[in-house]
């Protein structure tokens, strides 16, 4: 199966590290133009020098930060006003901070909203327009298998990635007559930057080591790993692809079978 995303045009949310890039490396190997959005214009400038570009393409950087909306929104509309285009759209930033819930103040729970939940509206409205003009187009939502099984101590995240699914499937039934499909990705532990801080939280409170947290995590995964980010970007670019055309409004797991969920 050759997956091909040549002539493709992606915005890749939070790519600077992790997830993010790793999905922008696979789609850029597969041919896709990226534009990198992220706040860190350094880090950005850095990142997009390592794509791939074998098909003659001129990756780009957009600098915006996903807890302001509004920057967002002007960064990304600047691009398109300009004649920038969007086929595949990657919605992706850092989870909430770890925390049990009932310690949850207002503004977390708002402040993720508004990263997870209003960006990802607002960017989805911005480049559908054009997507139904060629009627063509994927939205991918990169989310946390607590969608299907809340995680314990992620409290605020529980709560917002359910209200990202419900959003993402109710989108997916709006559009897809367009050719257009919404679809989450679901990753489980995954080795990134986010796993490291839910570490070093597991470790100040069950008094253990480093080690010990990585090792009880692995026993809960049936495939006895943590997660690698190109795990996930190897499914990214399969729903993004014209091999993906007819699934939308999934919910897909890529956790080496830890979810106890159908």
């Amino acid at each position: 199966m050759n997956i091909s995303l040549v002539g493709r045009t992606a915005i890749v949310g939070g790519s600077t590290q992790g997830i993010g890039f790793s999905i922008a490396e696979l789609f850029a190997e597969c041919g896709a133009t990226v534009l990198l959005l992220a706040r860190n214009r350094e880090k950005l400038s850095e990142k997009v020098q390592l794509l791939p570009t074998q098909n003659g393409q001129k990756h780009d950087i957009l600098v915006a930060d996903y807890n302001d909306a509004v920057t967002v929104e002007l960064v990304v509309r600047g691009f398109l006003d300009d004649g920038g285009v969007c086929d595949i759209l990657i919605n992706n930033t850092g989870g909430p901070a770890p925390g049990l819930i009932e310690n949850a103040k207002p503004d977390d729970f708002m402040a993720a909203f508004t990263s997870h939940v209003i960006v990802n509206h607002r960017l989805s409205q911005l480049v559908i327009p054009a997507m139904k003009n060629r009627t063509w187009g994927r939205i991918i939502n990169i989310v946390s298998t607590s969608v299907k099984q809340p995680l314990a101590g992620l409290g605020v995240s529980n709560t917002v990635r359910g209200a990202t699914a419900s959003w993402s499937k109710t989108l997916a039934s709006e559009v897809a007559k367009h050719n257009i499909t919404v679809n989450c990705i679901l990753p489980g532990a995954t080795k990134t930057g986010r796993l490291d801080a839910i570490i070093k939280k597991k470790t100040e409170q069950q008094n253990i080591t480093e080690q010990e947290a990585i090792a009880s995590m692995e026993k809960e995964i049936p495939a006895g790993r943590l997660g690698d980010p190109k795990d996930v970007a190897g499914l990214a670019a399969f729903l993004a692809s014209d091999w993906g055309a007819y699934i939308t409004g999934t919910n897909i797991a890529v956790d080496g079978g830890r979810t106890n969920t159908f």
